[in-house]
């Protein structure tokens, strides 16, 4: 699964890269193609158990890496060094895991273009909606160190700050930014007046064929038909855009709360992100956030069967 969600990952940064660095390969020469850089990989030794050699990597996987050789940049495969940081997260960090990445942005920091480098790979890697290893935990370092860096004025900080703002908010165990919404007969409530075990808020776009998918996997999920069922999950779907008219020609299941957010409160306030929709949100009885800004039915139903007792 690991290797799997690795390739997904390539399969992004390829069309993100737009061939640029198969193009630099067409255009070298047999000698620069010899001295193309190639990641230092570190191997744990063999008499440790799965989880010791996990631990092992965890702490060591960077420690071959030059990161004081800003030349080397002239001479990498990106795309190489993609699936390595790609490897590194998957295999290595876990999900919600910062501080391995933390501390590998402080190893960046030894020069600008380095920092900038490592910049560039997490942001392919944990902030890019398409990316299965997305990760606002993960990516929140990465910000912190940009805002914080000597080598960015205040201008330059300006970007990182606001991803970073937007990611601190609605974080796993945290409480969930409130928001009203507007039924389709005018009648308007709010997240926090939902009384339910759990709140699955599914922010989404009628049109879009993937919300479309995630409805159908919904209505089809077992756990969650039974949970709606029983008063013990309440699916709330919020439309956060402008036309009404497009919203009302695509119907949800009379048993979620179906509204809109009028004003596009949620979008001009900042409230959650809306960079890639469709996304969901399970929330507690007290409205702390389970599972963040994710598309995978498969994990609300995971996280909701080892809660649920």
């Amino acid at each position: 699964m690991t290797r799997f969600i690795i390739y997904m990952v390539m399969a992004v940064v390829m069309v993100a890269c737009g061939g640029e660095g198969a193009s630099q390969r067409r255009s070298a020469d047999k000698e620069s193609r010899a001295e193309v850089y190639h990641f230092p990989r570190v191997v744990a030794p063999a008499y440790m158990t799965e989880r010791e050699r996990a631990d092992y990597m965890r702490e060591h996987y960077w420690d071959k890496f030059d990161f004081s050789d800003t030349l080397f940049i002239a001479r990498v495969d990106t795309v190489e060094m993609l699936r390595v940081y790609a490897g590194y997260v998957a295999n290595f960090v876990g999900p919600t895991n910062g501080e391995p990445i933390r501390r590998l942005m402080e190893r960046a920091g030894t020069s600008r273009t380095m920092l900038d480098y490592f910049v560039m790979l997490a942001e392919r890697v944990l902030h890019d909606p398409n990316s299965p290893l997305r990760s606002d935990e993960l990516y929140i370092p990465v910000l912190e160190h940009q805002t914080r860096s000597p080598y960015y004025d205040c201008y330059e900080r300006l970007a990182p700050q606001y991803d970073l703002d937007l990611a601190l908010k609605n974080r796993i165990g945290h409480a969930a930014c409130d928001f009203c919404y507007t039924t389709s007969s005018g009648r308007t409530s709010s997240l926090y007046a939902v009384k339910a075990d759990y709140t699955l808020v599914y922010i989404n776009n009628p049109g879009c064929s993937m919300c479309r998918d995630i409805q159908q996997t919904i209505e089809n999920s077992k756990l969650l038909s039974t949970m709606i069922e029983d008063g013990e999950l309440v699916v709330l779907a919020i439309y956060p855009d402008r036309d009404l008219a497009e919203w009302r020609k695509h119907p949800l299941p009379s048993q979620w709360i179906s509204g809109y957010d009028k004003g596009c409160v949620i979008e001009q306030q900042r409230l959650y992100d809306l960079r890639a929709i469709p996304a969901l949100y399970l929330l507690d009885r007290d409205k702390r956030v389970l599972v963040k800004d994710s598309t995978s039915v498969g994990e609300i139903e995971y996280v909701l069967s080892t809660v649920v007792e």
